[in-house]
C-alpha cells in the first residue's frame, strides 16, 4: 500500500485538464493579471547609440546603446503631447532583464530577444555586430521584446520590468536584489531531471519535439531565404548591367539610340530598387528568427517541468523508502538485502526501547516527507495549468504571427516578379518604337 500511494501522488502533476478547466484557469490568470501595461503606457525603442568606454577589467570598448522612450497613454489620449521620458540601456541589460523573467516565471514562454550577432546572413550582408544595419535591426528587434512582454497578461505586471522601463540608475542592483540568480537551475541539473525523470507528462514530451521540429523548420527556411536574397540581388545587378549596356550601345546608333537609352533607364531604375527589396527581405527574416528563439524558449519551459516532475519522484521514493523501513522496524523483518540487516544478524537484534526510539523518528521522518511531496505535487500540478494556459496564448499568437508574415512575404515576391514584367515590358515598348 505504501508504494501504490506515494506513485499516485508523484503523478498527479500529469492530470490533464478538460476544455473548460483550461479556459477558466486562462480568465483566471487574466483576471489577476489585470490590465496589460501596453494598454497604459506606450513604449518604443526610438534610436541606437555606439559609445566607447572602460569595462569591468578597466579595458577600453566600444558597445552599441538604444533609447527607451515611454510615455502614458491617457495623456496622449487626451490631445496632449508631452515629452517622453526617456533613458539609455545596453543589450546586456535586456539579457539581465530576461534572464530575470526566466527564473521567475517559469511557467510562461519568455519571448526572445533578438540575435546578438548576425546568423542565417546572405553574403552581401555585413556579420559585423557594429554595421548600422544590422544595429538598425536589433534596435527593432528589442523593441518588439519590450512590446511582447508589455503585452503579456503577466510579464506585463512585473514591477522589475516597470523599473527596467522607468529608471535608469540603480536597476540593476534592485533586479539582484530580487536573488533570482540563486533560484536559476543548473543545466546539468536539469539534464540529469531529463535522463531521470520516470513519468514524464507526454502533453510536454510532444511540445518538446514540436520545439525542436519548429526550429528544425524555420532555421531550413531561412537558410533558403538567404539563398533566394543572393540570386535576387545577383538578378536586380544583372539588370544594373542591361542598364549600363544599353546607355552605351545607345550612344553609338543615330536611329535606335533614343529606344535603347529609354529602355536603360528602365534597366537602371529597377536595379537601383534592389535595397528596398532587400531591407524588406530582412524584415521578414527577422520575424522567423524570432520564431527560431522561441523553440528554445518552449524547451525551457518543458526542461523546468521535467525537473519539478523528477524532485517529486525523487521525494515520493524517499517517502516509499521510509514506510518501507519503519514496516521493517515493526514486524521485525528485513524485506531487502542491506547492511543493516547483516549487522542485525551477527550482533543481534535491537531491544524495544531502541526500536521504539527509531519508529518515533521515522514516523516524523515519514510525516515531513508526506507534506513535502504533498507540497511538490501541489507546485507541479500549478505549474502544469499555468504552463498550459500560456502555451495555449503562445499557440494563438504564433499562427497569427507567422499566417501574416508568410502571406506578407508571398505578397512582396509577387510584387518583386511584377516589377520584373513591368520593366520588360516597357523596354519592348522602348524597343517597338525605335
Amino acid at each position: 500500500m505504501a508504494d501504490s500511494s506515494s506513485e499516485e501522488i508523484a503523478v498527479i502533476g500529469n492530470t490533464d485538464l478538460t476544455a473548460a478547466e483550461l479556459e477558466n484557469n486562462r480568465n483566471n490568470t487574466m483576471a489577476e493579471a489585470g490590465t496589460a501595461l501596453l494598454k497604459r503606457m506606450e513604449i518604443s525603442v526610438a534610436e541606437a547609440e555606439k559609445r566607447t568606454g572602460k569595462n569591468a577589467v578597466n579595458m577600453q570598448e566600444t558597445y552599441t546603446v538604444y533609447l527607451i522612450e515611454t510615455r502614458a497613454v491617457d495623456t496622449a489620449t487626451d490631445g496632449q503631447n508631452p515629452t517622453p521620458d526617456t533613458l539609455w540601456r545596453r543589450y546586456s541589460e535586456f539579457e539581465l532583464l530576461r534572464n530575470y523573467l526566466l527564473v521567475t516565471y517559469p511557467f510562461i514562454v519568455v519571448p526572445p530577444l533578438p540575435e546578438k550577432r548576425a546568423e542565417f546572413v546572405w553574403h552581401k550582408l555585413s556579420a559585423d555586430n557594429m554595421d548600422p544595419d544590422f544595429v538598425e535591426r536589433r534596435r527593432a528587434g528589442l523593441e518588439n521584446f519590450l512590446l511582447r512582454v508589455a503585452s503579456h497578461p503577466v510579464l506585463s505586471n512585473d514591477k522589475i520590468f516597470y523599473s527596467f522601463l522607468t529608471e535608469e540608475n540603480g536597476w540593476k542592483e534592485v533586479v539582484f536584489e530580487t536573488g533570482f540568480q540563486a533560484k536559476a537551475d543548473s543545466r546539468l541539473k536539469a539534464l540529469n531531471a531529463t535522463f531521470r525523470v520516470k513519468n514524464p507528462d507526454k502533453r510536454f514530451t510532444e511540445l518538446k519535439l514540436y520545439s525542436d521540429e519548429l526550429q528544425s523548420v524555420t532555421s531550413q527556411l531561412l537558410r533558403v531565404r538567404a539563398r533566394v536574397a543572393d540570386r535576387l540581388y545577383g538578378v536586380y545587378k544583372v539588370h544594373g548591367n542591361y542598364g549600363r549596356v544599353f546607355s552605351e550601345w545607345s550612344a553609338i546608333e543615330r536611329d535606335m539610340g533614343d529606344g535603347l537609352q529609354s529602355a536603360g533607364h528602365h534597366m537602371d531604375a529597377y536595379a537601383a530598387s534592389v535595397d528596398d527589396i532587400l531591407e524588406e527581405e530582412e524584415h521578414y527574416a527577422d520575424q522567423l528568427k524570432e520564431y527560431l528563439y522561441y523553440a528554445e524558449a518552449l524547451r525551457t519551459v518543458c526542461k523546468k517541468h521535467e525537473l519539478l516532475q523528477y524532485e517529486l519522484e525523487v521525494d515520493a521514493q524517499d517517502l516509499t523508502s521510509k514506510k518501507q523501513q519503519r514496516e521493517e522496524l515493526a514486524t521485525g523483518t528485513v524485506r531487502t538485502f542491506s547492511l543493516k540487516g547483516m549487522t542485525s544478524k551477527l550482533f543481534g537484534q535491537e531491544t524495544p526501547e531502541q526500536r521504539e526510539a527509531k519508529l518515533k523518528v521515522l514516523e516524523e521522518q515519514i510525516t515531513e516527507a508526506e507534506n513535502l511531496v504533498i507540497q511538490k505535487n501541489a507546485e507541479c500540478e500549478e505549474f502544469v495549468q499555468k504552463a498550459w494556459v500560456d502555451m495555449e496564448r503562445f499557440k494563438e499568437q504564433k499562427d497569427r504571427d507567422l499566417k501574416e508574415a508568410l502571406i506578407s512575404y508571398a505578397v512582396m515576391q509577387i510584387s518583386v516578379c511584377k516589377k520584373g514584367i513591368q520593366v520588360w515590358t516597357n523596354a519592348k515598348e522602348c524597343f517597338s518604337k525605335m
